[in-house]
């Protein structure tokens, strides 16, 4: 790898431990709020809705300002956004209002598509298209740390005692210094995007006779994999707290690191065997069917089982979990390669439709927004929690479609004609 590349694979290192520093800060949100807003799961999972329906709102708007802008302009502006989402949680905090806490999050989610949908183009393309599969992993990697770290520092710091957590002052106290200090750590990832040497990423204008971006099947049913992979994704790592508090499991403001701490594992496995061992096709449907497995295991499983967990970290200092909670938990280690390889799958050789194509991809992270509502809706009734999983069956197998089939398509007719 060039002296460049690896100067912009730092840069971009960076930024995806924003990514995720921001975005698994949700899954310990969520059960805080429930709390102190007295609120049911599908209310609480409002805090996913508009944090990733920012994705599908601002996208488009978004790439058309990139292509004015440039990418790194463009990544600068992002985390401007996401430093006055940050300032927001003051007043939310400051006032105990779930509906500026949600304007927030909104916030936050717009300055993240801006980052993510000019990010993950230089990844895919500042090397080979073949090993794009293993920087993204390596990127996620360091997003998934984050998510590691973020949940048990929240936990410990600034969600503990969250039972005795009912009053204004004591909200306030908890969220607005941290708060306050994200956004001048955001300011400052300005400042030093602003004078890297980060280069601009171009493309040449679309002619028009070329082919528009949607006559690429691999790009929209990317985007449909995509869209239910996110919300598995989310799900997995947003949910397990809310689970976990149904069934009397303490602590659950930090069971989102357990989720990231297999989707950590899963990125190693990632950088190391792609693609000299397996290709990111089968990488892709070995993940559905492995999630499709866990999936299977949350629902038979019982809450007063705990052999799985006993098994897996009963040696150490983790305290065990029940087998259901588990099983949660594992979803993150089938979905950890899952990003990393639609991408590249999805964008190869788009050449000058890689920027709308990129556009549309980041759009189906709404999955993280519309999949989880659902989820909480059907746990409201006699089903339940646990069985409301299923939900991860479908999603499992539109993500097995598109690494089947799918990614191969060069037209639409092939779908007619099957």
């Amino acid at each position: 790898m060039s002296k460049t590349n690896s100067s912009s694979m730092f840069i971009i290192g960076m930024l995806f431990f924003i990514f995720g520093f921001v975005t698994w800060l949700n899954g310990s949100l969520i059960p805080f709020l429930k709390e102190l807003l007295s609120l049911d799961n599908f209310e609480a999972l409002f805090v996913t809705f508009a944090f990733y329906i920012a994705y599908t709102v601002m996208a488009l708007p978004v790439s058309f300002l990139l292509e004015r802008s440039g990418y790194k302009n463009g990544m600068a502006i992002g985390l401007i956004i996401m430093a006055i989402g940050s300032l927001l949680f003051i007043p939310a905090a400051l006032y105990t209002s779930f509906l500026l806490f949600l304007v927030a999050l909104f916030m936050l989610g717009t300055g993240l598509t801006m980052l993510q949908t000019a990010s993950n183009p230089y990844i895919v393309l500042i090397g080979p298209i073949e090993s794009a599969a293993t920087r993204i992993s390596i990127m996620g990697l360091i997003n998934k740390i984050a998510g590691v770290i973020v949940p048990l520092v929240f936990s410990s710091i600034i969600l503990s005692d969250l039972n005795s957590m009912s009053s204004t002052e004591t909200l306030a106290n908890k969220l607005v210094i941290p708060y306050f200090i994200m956004s001048i750590v955001l300011i400052l990832l300005v400042v030093l995007i602003k004078f890297s040497s980060l280069p601009e990423l171009k493309f040449e204008k679309i002619k028009k006779d070329e082919k528009s971006v949607f006559s690429f099947p691999r790009v929209i049913l990317g985007s449909i994999a995509l869209f239910f992979y996110v919300g598995i994704e989310v799900i997995a790592g947003d949910t397990i707290g809310l689970y976990a508090q149904t069934i009397g499991v303490r602590d659950v403001t930090s069971l989102t690191s357990y989720t990231m701490g297999f989707m950590v594992v899963g990125y190693i496995v990632g950088i190391l065997v792609i693609p000299k061992y397996i290709s990111q096709k089968n990488a892709l449907i070995g993940s559905s069917l492995l999630g499709s497995l866990f999936i299977i295991g949350i629902v038979f499983s019982t809450d007063d089982s705990y052999f799985i967990s006993n098994y897996i970290w009963g040696w150490s200092f983790i305290p065990p979990l029940p087998d259901t909670i588990t099983f949660v938990a594992l979803l993150g280690l089938s979905n950890a390669l899952v990003w990393p390889t639609i991408w590249p799958l999805a964008l190869e050789g788009l050449g000058k439709n890689t920027p709308k194509a990129s556009a549309i991809l980041i759009m189906a992270i709404s999955g993280g927004a519309l999949l989880p509502l659902l989820f909480g809706k059907i746990s409201q009734y006699n089903l339940g929690m646990q069985n409301s999983y299923l939900i991860g069956l479908v999603c499992y197998f539109f993500i097995f479609m598109f690494g089947f089939k799918w990614h191969k398509m060069e037209s639409w007719k092939i779908f007619k004609n099957g």
